[in-house]
């Protein structure tokens, strides 16, 4: 089984909650990719991750959302290493780096309006822009 996978100091996935798989890598390789293991697929059950709130694991299911499974695993997969271990160590920086990025609170957006300064610099630039083009209407004899 894996080990635990330490988010930050408060959030962790812990082992129950994952569940490990090595299978074939696809594509070149010859021989090898048909005789050895060395893609790891990682399933983590996102509602049994610690530490987290509401909010995020709420964006963290929002974020997932094209990874996760019928039975509602997220599935994290990598083959970009020729042996498993290393293939295991990416699928968990992989979970690491998402789940660190559901944490994060994202900004409201607060409406705000154009100021006096930049209507008056759009319309100047409109104006410019429409001399340059009058400058163009030359007659053709």
């Amino acid at each position: 089984m894996a080990d635990p996978i330490q988010v930050n100091d408060r959030v962790v996935v812990p082992e129950r909650a994952q569940k490990l798989k090595a299978v074939r890598s696809g594509g070149p390789g010859g021989q090898n990719v048909n005789k050895v293991s060395s893609k790891a697929e990682l399933r983590i059950d996102l509602n049994q991750i610690e530490g987290l709130d509401e909010g995020a694991l709420t964006r963290l299911n929002h974020l997932v959302r094209n990874q996760v499974d019928a039975d509602g695993l997220w599935i994290i997969t990598s083959d970009r290493f020729r042996d498993l271990p290393k293939n295991i160590e990416d699928t968990q920086a992989k979970a690491i780096a998402v789940i660190a990025q559901a944490l994060v609170i994202p900004k409201t957006r607060h409406k705000t309006r154009p100021s006096k300064g930049s209507k008056e610099r759009r319309i100047e630039s409109k104006k410019r822009i429409g001399a340059v083009k009058a400058g163009r209407q030359g007659t053709w004899d």
